[in-house]
């Protein structure tokens, strides 16, 4: 019979079924403990069933009050998006296309700059060599 882990050792059966047997003693004689043990757990879960099931009655019988309650907010009042002009014949037209127009970038307020130094100022160039 071939070894299933790869090694070249020789398979001593005696042994792997002794190491079996006392496996599943340790399995039996856990099983016969665990209620002495453990058994209080169940109760304790069966006492948080019930309560979950009241709570779900409560709920399903009076409406939610408070912010959960409010209409929904239209989105057309809040967002609004400009028409997208129309996509160019290009082999790159997938990507980056609306923000080269002016009233449809993604940056509304300013560029950003999350750099703490300019690479430009590390070098001594002045601002505008590189645009």
């Amino acid at each position: 019979m071939a070894d299933p882990q790869g090694t070249s050792k020789p398979i001593n059966f005696v042994h792997r079924d002794e190491i079996w047997k006392a496996y599943v003693k340790v399995e039996k004689d856990s099983a016969s403990v665990w209620p002495s043990k453990w058994g209080s757990l169940t109760e304790a879960y069966k006492e948080y069933e019930r309560e979950c099931v009241k709570l779900k009655e409560v709920l399903r019988a009076e409406p939610p009050s408070g912010p959960a309650a409010r209409p929904l907010t239209p989105t057309e009042r809040n967002i609004q998006v400009a028409p997208a002009p129309p996509v160019p014949q290009t082999t790159q037209a997938l990507i980056g296309w609306r923000s080269g127009h002016s009233n449809l970038q993604l940056e509304k307020y300013a560029t950003v700059n999350h750099g703490r130094c300019s690479f430009l100022k590390e070098l001594g160039w002045p601002f505008g060599a590189c645009s």
